[in-house]
């Protein structure tokens, strides 16, 4: 049930209209009515004192892994969604590497209704791009379009073979949706746990070099080329990506990538725990399988450029690239460890690191966060404009809170900034003027 609700004295920052201002804001019935300098309390409605706060429009997360149907033992949608709303998300999109995969109307038929009887926010489900994520044969992917995917992926495995992603670039182009590639070419990845460099081989395991990424950005960049499709690089963690998207856009390419909070913010050396001198003996944290994801940390070289395309425009959105597993999966050998970090709840905490260190500034994080992924969707969401739905993410930018993995309300405990001090706290979300955290 819709609740009247005025939140007062905030600093309101919405970037889909270029406000950032000290002012009132008002919902009405689940929808956004009102922002002014002072608005007098309407009778019948809850006020939510916001002074000292920021008030900016709901995140939207690009790329999340919710894991039902199949492995519901690492997260469901009713635990993610609450996950994400703690972390200020309002709209996730779910990735198709479920089990069965997304790659047919029934099983797309039941995340959407299942989100419906359990998800605290709004989620938009992806499609397979081939039959049981294969790569072998495309999905009816005209017949997932009507159901409402926001685009098509194989992402856990890319789409290797060329003809197929050119096929699928083709189809989604008259569909107007996006091909979304995991780019790694498997030959240079087979085996890999780790970022290819000093560290992997200090620590003796086999790394992922830069190319194995990079080879297949510039392929599928190509084939959007020629197809006139739409591509969409995940998880970009290298410069030589960034480079190589740049150039793309430039030469009019329908090419565009998302960045992780992980590959903004940590480095491989995360993976030797405390020691960061190759000299130095290996702690008893070493080999942290907490740290283990797929793209590999990279170096800080990579980390910069990252850092520096959301600066210049290079990268489109931030995307968490939430990937939950239980502790069986990451209480192994960092070989047999399974790739992922739980990261809807330290997402914002991690990224308002560079927002303190003075790399990026708040409106930038938070149009990365709203309207440019509310742009890629085509959707009208991400915005407080008047008459929009009221999603609403209130955060306080000078709280201080410790990394406590116990307390997440995903599944999904896996997280390689265990105990670290976070900057930058969520006080309240709302989804449809509704506070659901």
């Amino acid at each position: 049930m819709a609740v009247n609700v005025l939140i007062k004295g905030g600093r309101i920052i919405d970037p889909s209209q270029s406000i950032d201002e000290i002012s009132d804001l008002l919902v009405t019935d689940g929808i956004i009515t009102e922002i002014k300098t002072s608005i007098d309390r309407p009778r019948n409605s809850e006020v939510f004192d916001a002074q000292g706060k920021i008030v900016c429009p709901g995140f939207i997360d690009l790329h999340c892994h919710l894991r039902e149907p199949g492995e519901e033992y690492k997260e469901t949608i009713e635990t993610g969604t609450a996950a994400a709303a703690a972390g200020g998300f309002t709209t996730v999109c779910a990735m198709p590497n479920t089990v069965p995969a997304m790659d047919n109307q029934s099983v797309v038929e039941y995340v959407i209704k299942k989100a419906k009887e359990t998800a605290q926010i709004r989620v938009l489900p992806i499609g397979s791009v081939t039959i049981g994520r294969k790569g072998k044969q495309l999905s009816e992917m005209s017949e997932l379009a009507q159901l409402g995917v926001i685009g098509f992926s194989d992402d856990g495995d890319p789409v290797e073979d060329p003809n197929i992603m050119r096929q699928a670039l083709s189809y989604s182009a008259g569909l107007n949706l996006p091909i979304i590639n995991h780019c790694e070419v498997s030959a240079l990845a087979d085996g890999a746990s780790m970022n290819e460099g000093w560290v992997s081989n200090r620590l003796g395991l086999k790394g992922m070099p830069n190319s194995a990424e990079e080879i297949m950005v510039a392929r599928d960049l190509s084939l959007a080329e020629l197809t006139g499709g739409h591509i969409h690089i995940a998880h970009a963690s290298t410069m030589g990506t960034l480079n190589l998207i740049k150039a793309a856009k430039a030469r009019g390419i329908r090419g565009t990538c998302e960045v992780t909070p992980h590959h903004l913010t940590l480095s491989e050396t995360l993976v030797m725990g405390p020691t960061e001198d190759s000299f130095v003996p290996l702690s008893p944290d070493a080999y942290d399988t907490n740290a283990k994801v797929n793209p590999p940390l990279r170096n800080q070289s990579d980390v910069r450029s990252m850092v520096e395309g959301l600066r210049d425009g290079t990268i489109d959105v931030i995307a968490t690239d939430h990937a939950p597993h239980n502790q069986v999966d990451k209480m192994t050998t960092f070989q047999d460890a399974a790739f992922g970090i739980s990261v809807l709840e330290t997402a914002f905490g991690s990224l308002m690191t560079l927002v303190d260190n003075g790399h990026i500034d708040i409106n930038t994080l938070i149009k990365k966060l709203t309207a440019d992924p509310a742009k890629f969707l085509g959707m009208d969401i991400g915005s407080l404009k008047k008459g929009s739905s009221a999603d609403i993410t209130v955060f306080d930018p000078c709280e201080t809170w410790i990394v406590n993995s116990q307390t997440f309300l995903s599944k999904g405990k896996n997280t390689p900034i265990e105990g670290i001090l976070l900057k930058g706290k969520i006080k309240a979300t709302f989804f449809k003027g509704r506070k659901i955290y």
